[in-house]
């Protein structure tokens, strides 16, 4: 017999926002109605899934924190098969009884004891889909009660930052949410700002230890990094802006919505500390002003931050929702920059990311990236990481590079390479130039093209079919489509 899942789970990879957090194994008992009986092992596990299977060894088909239902039809070695669901990781078992055993095998029973494993007993008048339509019951009212909370600390810590005092307010809020000590480090580990109760000598140390895990000059620098000290559960979050900022928490326990509570406090403290970062923010500031004024890139960019590259990214949200300023900031922290577009009214969110570091996939969103080049080359780069963008949502993949012309196209001498392709592709609008080269990117494909374009797929075969009229060639031949790709590559 197959294996099953019950009920939809998503994983935890694809997910948006907090992860649904775990559920009791005692709550799960402690319904009546199911008449659920704990008969070996400790009742003190969590449970992430509910899993069917009537397989010898369920091994190859288990993630990990199942509570796996079996009626024992091909039990033949209980103490084997108790040994590898241990291994996978599952966290409880349960037994049917009736029809296959009249009840639950004492080998089993003593095999659970023996390997530290809950088994459950399971009434014959219980289905496994009324267990698992509990479980689920509780996953949904659990991750009910931790939204609510995580609202309640979002609005507490955005008021705390419209205070006048707005760091240290902040930081207080994030104390009194997350019950500890929070503190503001810089990167030599000297404490800005701090709230709550002093930690212990070791904890603070340890926790200076661990923002230094989050230091620029780490390659690459992790955005957060946690430890434990005792029954201190210590956090470090880096801030965004490029400054070695990080923001440091000392907890007696760390439940599932305490990430998403921080990293809230992240972006805030990471605009809050911007205006006070030295230097750097300050030339940062009067380059965008004399930008706005009307002067010429090329001399702005002594002014700006990093190795005098940047790199443009445009991202949309992976579940289609329209990203609120607070979002974006935290996507523009995550990728180490202050610089963010947030993209209302439809459009993708951009962020201008100093130097030329490699950029990482995000978990929700859809990135497009142009590769790093000079200020001056801004616009240009714009256009490249909106196109790379558009690919990345036809071919479903988390992030997808621009690339800067290479291999046989970067062989080709630029000044006649471009002048033969200005002279190719002049019959073409820019909008059949730029369906083209999608068009052309994605292998042909009407329907992908659609989707990175956003238009109908009828209308990508229109403006395909208007290419080939006015450039007097046929599309269906590779080499004609080769010289065209590398004629587009040379804008």
């Amino acid at each position: 017999m197959p294996d099953s899942p019950v009920g939809p789970p998503t994983p935890p990879e694809s997910s948006v926002g907090p992860p649904t957090p775990p559920v009791p194994l005692a709550g799960l008992l402690a319904l009546d109605e199911l008449g659920l009986r704990l008969i070996a092992g400790p009742a003190d596990a969590e449970l992430l899934w509910v899993h069917t299977s009537e397989m010898a060894d369920p091994y190859p088909y288990l993630l990990g924190g199942e509570l796996l239902l079996t009626a024992g039809v091909l039990l033949t070695d209980p103490d084997t098969y108790v040994a590898r669901l241990v291994e996978a990781g599952a966290a409880a078992l349960g037994f049917g009884v009736r029809p296959v055993h009249e009840a639950v095998p004492p080998a089993l029973v003593a095999a659970c004891d023996r390997h530290g494993l809950p088994l459950v007993e399971v009434d014959p008048g219980t289905p496994f889909t009324a267990i698992a339509r509990a479980v689920w019951g509780l996953m949904a009212a659990a991750r009910h009660r931790e939204l609510r909370r995580v609202t309640r600390a979002q609005q507490a810590l955005a008021s705390a930052a419209a205070r006048p005092d707005p760091v240290s307010a902040v930081l207080h809020q994030l104390a009194v949410r997350l019950p500890g000590r929070a503190a503001l480090l810089t990167a030599d580990g000297e404490e800005l700002h701090t709230a709550g109760r002093p930690p212990a000598p070791e904890v603070r140390a340890a926790l200076t230890r661990l923002a230094g895990v989050l230091a620029p000059g780490t390659h690459p620098s992790p955005a957060s990094a946690t430890d434990t000290v005792g029954e201190a559960q210590l956090s470090a979050y880096a801030l965004g802006g490029g400054q070695g900022l990080a923001l440091t928490l000392a907890t007696g326990r760390r439940e599932p919505g305490d990430h998403t509570i921080a990293g809230i406090a992240v972006v805030l403290l990471s605009l809050l500390a911007a205006p006070h970062q030295g230097s750097g923010a300050a030339n940062r500031s009067a380059a965008l002003v004399r930008l706005l004024l009307g002067a010429d890139p090329a001399h702005v960019a002594p002014l700006l931050d990093g190795d005098g590259r940047w790199t443009v990214v445009h991202a949309r949200r992976g579940d289609g929702a329209a990203p609120d300023p607070l979002t974006a900031a935290a996507l523009g922290a995550a990728l180490g920059s202050a610089l963010v577009d947030a993209g209302l009214g439809g459009e993708a969110v951009r962020v201008l990311v100093p130097g030329g570091g490699r950029i990482i996939p995000q978990p929700g969103w859809t990135l497009g990236a142009s590769a790093a080049g000079p200020a001056d080359a801004l616009g240009a780069a714009d256009t490249r990481a909106a196109r790379a963008l558009g690919r990345a949502e036809a071919t479903r993949a988390p992030l997808t590079v621009d690339a800067p012309v290479s291999g046989l196209a970067a062989l080709l001498p630029p000044g006649p390479a471009a002048e033969h392709a200005r002279a190719l592709l002049a019959p073409l609008t820019e909008p059949l130039a730029e369906t083209l080269r999608c068009w052309l990117s994605l292998h042909g494909s009407w329907d992908r093209t659609a989707v990175a374009l956003a238009v109908h797929r009828n209308t990508v075969r229109q403006r395909i079919a208007r290419c080939g009229v006015l450039l007097g060639t046929d599309l269906d031949d590779m080499d004609v489509r080769t010289e065209l790709w590398l004629a587009l590559r040379q804008e």
